[in-house]
């Protein structure tokens, strides 16, 4: 929201600088986002009238004009503008005057002709961006006077970053009740302020309306005027309100309904009256039905899409946009003035969906009050009827099932229990009073209890926390009292057994992985891609077209995340994150942080990518493979783990595996499936792993354990299995053999895999030879060979039995 400080000083003209009035509609929630001045200082630039023109001898785009100056007396000047003419007054510098862009006017010949001066268009002035010509200036503007003191170039400029909810201050009037409010100032009476007096019809005439969609539209309010001047001139200081509003002039009318926008928050639609076939109806659109809407462009209406028709069909989108077949020209003679009242819940979001916003739509979807289209469009007609003249009729009002302000409930004690700050009944009834609200006070309890009806402009009110929040805001925050938090500290220690997400960050950091933020909306193909969850959880409002899901996988993201570092030319990848997943789950109750039917997990998932090490002289470029990450995520496990042979549909299937803790999966790990990386353009395969966060934040107590001093026995043993039987099945079995002798094993390592390309050497091709170093160990005993050579015997033999296993 963009306006003038002397246009809000219109209204109410409290005691305080510029600078103070920014500070208090920050400190009050109306963020200034923006403080500057019309146009930067400059000097010697006077209103002129332009008294004679000659065409320049040497040059036929130049002339030679004759300017009156008043005092500063005539000047010749030379100038090319196409809009200079004759009787027009225009801003002139005078030698010694330095414009805004850092031009110098001094005097100078120009093709041999004296010119003593510039004529000065807004953009020179620093005024505008653009310039078509001269900026003209009204005829009765008096000659010879200062142009920053006329036009008023220090006036100041405020940009206000408004929240959603205060829709009631989109306008010049809700900012001034803002400012009453704040400062105990009454609003200013006068001319600008918006008009409460009804207009007099001067026709016995008015347009029939019939609002069939209740759910649509809750007030219609119209006015026909006959006989107006559609080609006259917008007054000079309206202009001049709605440019510093960041608008530009268009004409007459439109100007005028553009002003009253701003002024009081109504937005307004004028249509040209004889365009308008019979009765208005306010309806829901129909099948098939199109609009060519007033910026040229043709769009389809859905069935959910408010329209305002006649008998032959849709005039325009009902609080978006007019269409083109009854726009006001500069021919149009008799006009239909529309304000209304439509529904919020009808309006929001139907001008995203066609790729625009319009102001009109802006305000409608936050709410525009309904108490007041009577009072706007007499404002309208007014100044109708006093620039573009004309007779009106009476005015039509159509109501519908207006919105019912019920009074909330306020609680003294409640307030300064939320607020920490001691109240009394006096200040909460002055600060209702100060915000237009309704209170009622109830005397016969202990403690006081309002009744406080809102506003119609405020949508904002409507429990008691909102009006609480408004006490404090119109209090001031500043007054909240300085007072440290009291209560009792307890030393929380960190229990042996449970270990801090911030620890697994900062482990995950020593392995060289960065940490990345992702969003948890995706796009449903990467639920499809990365989960294969074909019913993923629906957005019902997502902030962008593509993120309108929920995710159930940190994968997608952090391939993302990938794909931006490999186009700005980074080889080597390594970045996990931890976050929460979203999915469907029946038995999930409803909880303080829990939504019934969904479950909220937290995951940890990392991707490596490129080289396994970084590029150094000594060392040599392996590409980073399944061991690589499978070693990182056996670093995070704060327990030792089963990898089993798995089938994801983000992961290659002949290249990934499940994570097994106490036979229950916990998580994935894996190459990136080859349609993925084709799909999503990769250079080449990225490594994966995720893990569910809660399974591994365990940790068991540290415990001590008895060194031996005896010696240890290694031995090899190379087994031959069917290429179906994993190293880790393996692994168990040769455990489970053991039997007794259990506490003489201390480690089993597969450091060997043979598989033959062809039937020989006591292998077949469907077979695979697999060799494990063994070390045993015992605490009291050195173990003979005898011992270990029965005992090898006996891995043997249990690992023939459960992997049909044999000695190579």
């Amino acid at each position: 929201m963009q306006f003038a400080e002397s246009w809000l000083r219109c209204f109410v003209n409290p005691e305080i600088t510029s600078e103070a009035l920014a500070d208090l509609l920050t400190m009050a929630g109306l963020e200034v986002e923006e403080r500057r001045t019309v146009a930067d200082a400059f000097k010697n630039v006077y209103v002129a009238r332009v008294c004679n023109i000659e065409p320049h001898p040497n040059a036929d785009r130049l002339k030679v004009c004759q300017v009156d100056l008043g005092e500063y007396g005539f000047k010749q000047i030379v100038c090319a503008a196409n809009n200079v003419a004759e009787g027009i007054k225009v801003p002139c510098a005078l030698p010694g005057a330095l414009l805004p862009a850092g031009l110098q006017i001094k005097p100078t010949l120009m093709r041999g002709i004296e010119s003593a001066g510039m004529l000065c268009s807004a953009k020179e002035l620093g005024m505008s961006q653009e310039s078509s010509g001269l900026f003209l200036l009204p005829n009765d503007a008096p000659i010879g006077q200062d142009i920053r003191s006329y036009l008023g170039l220090d006036d100041i400029i405020l940009t206000l970053k408004m929240t959603p909810n205060r829709s009631d201050c989109l306008s010049i009037l809700g900012i001034a009740r803002e400012v009453a409010a704040l400062t105990t100032t009454q609003l200013q009476p006068g001319t600008q302020q918006e008009a409460n007096s009804e207009i007099a019809p001067q026709l016995k005439e008015n347009l029939p309306i019939d609002i069939q969609a209740t759910d649509l539209c809750g007030r219609f309010s119209g006015c026909i005027i006959r006989g107006v001047n559609a080609r006259a001139q917008t007054p000079f200081w309206m202009k001049t309100r709605l440019e510093r509003a960041g608008l530009r002039s268009i004409s007459a009318l439109v100007d005028i309904s553009n002003y009253v926008m701003l002024e009081t928050g109504q937005p307004s639609h004028i249509f040209d009256l004889n365009q308008i076939k019979g009765r208005l109806i306010v309806r829901w659109a129909q099948k098939d039905e199109s609009l060519k809407l007033l910026s040229g462009e043709l769009v389809q209406l859905a069935p959910d899409v408010g329209v305002i028709a006649d008998e032959t069909g849709v005039l325009a989108m009902a609080g978006i946009m007019g269409g083109d077949s009854t726009a006001v020209t500069l021919d149009t003679i008799d006009i239909f003035i529309e304000t209304a009242f439509w529904r919020p819940e009808a309006i929001v979001g139907r001008a995203r969906r066609y790729n625009f916003s319009t102001q009109a739509s802006h305000r409608f979807e936050r709410g525009v009050d309904y108490a007041a289209t009577v009072e706007r469009l007499h404002r309208i007609v007014a100044l109708v009827l006093d620039i573009c003249g004309g007779q009106a009729g009476s005015v039509s009002d159509v109501k519908n099932q207006l919105p019912q302000r019920l009074p909330v409930l306020v609680r003294l004690n409640r307030a300064e229990k939320l607020i920490g700050m001691s109240l009394n009944a006096d200040q909460l009834r002055d600060c209702f009073v100060r915000l237009g609200c309704e209170v009622t006070l109830n005397k016969n309890l202990s403690a006081p209890i309002f009744l406080v009806t809102a506003p119609s402009y405020r949508f904002d009110l409507q429990i008691e926390e909102d009006f609480i929040e408004e006490i404090i805001r119109i209090i001031g925050y500043d007054q909240l009292p300085d007072r440290p938090p009291l209560a009792i500290v307890q030393m929380s220690t960190v229990s042996e057994q449970q270990r801090s997400v911030h620890a697994l960050r900062h482990q995950m950091a020593a392995l060289g992985y960065q940490e990345v933020v992702n969003f948890s909306f995706v796009s449903k193909s990467w639920e499809e891609d990365f989960s294969g969850n074909q019913e993923p959880i629906k957005l019902l409002n997502p902030i962008a077209s593509h993120l309108n899901v929920m995710r159930s996988s940190l994968i997608g993201g952090l391939v993302a995340n990938l794909r931006h570092n490999i186009s700005h030319r980074m080889d080597r990848v390594r970045v996990f994150e931890v976050a929460r997943v979203f999915e469907k789950n029946a038995v999930q109750n409803s909880e303080p942080l829990a939504v019934q039917g969904f479950a909220q997990t937290s995951h940890v998932a990392g991707l490596s990518y490129g080289l396994a090490d970084q590029l150094q002289w000594s060392g040599s470029k392996c590409e980073v493979d399944f061991f690589d990450i499978k070693g990182d995520v056996e670093q995070i496990l704060p327990f030792v783990a089963e990898f089993r042979p798995a089938h994801h549909p983000a992961l290659h299937p002949g290249r990934s595996a499940a994570i097994i803790q106490n036979q229950k999966q916990i998580g994935i790990v894996g190459q990136l499936h080859p349609l993925w990386v084709q799909k999503y353009e990769l250079p080449q395969a990225p490594f994966v792993f995720e893990l569910e966060l809660g399974s591994i934040l365990s940790l068991n107590v540290p415990k001590y354990k008895e060194i031996s001093k005896q010696p240890i026995v290694v031995r090899d043993l190379a087994l031959v299995v069917g290429e179906d039987i994993t190293a880790q099945q393996v692994i168990g079995a040769l455990t489970l053999g053991f039997g007794p002798y259990s506490t003489w094993l201390q480690h089993i390592v597969l450091f060997d895999q043979f598989k033959p390309t062809q039937d020989g050497k006591g292998l077949r091709l469907n077979e695979k030879s697999l060799t494990f170093r063994i070390i045993l160990q015992d605490f009291e005993n050195s173990i003979e060979d005898a011992q270990v050579e029965l005992l090898i015997k006996q891995l043997v033999e249990s690992a023939a039995s459960l992997c049909g296993a044999k000695l190579r």
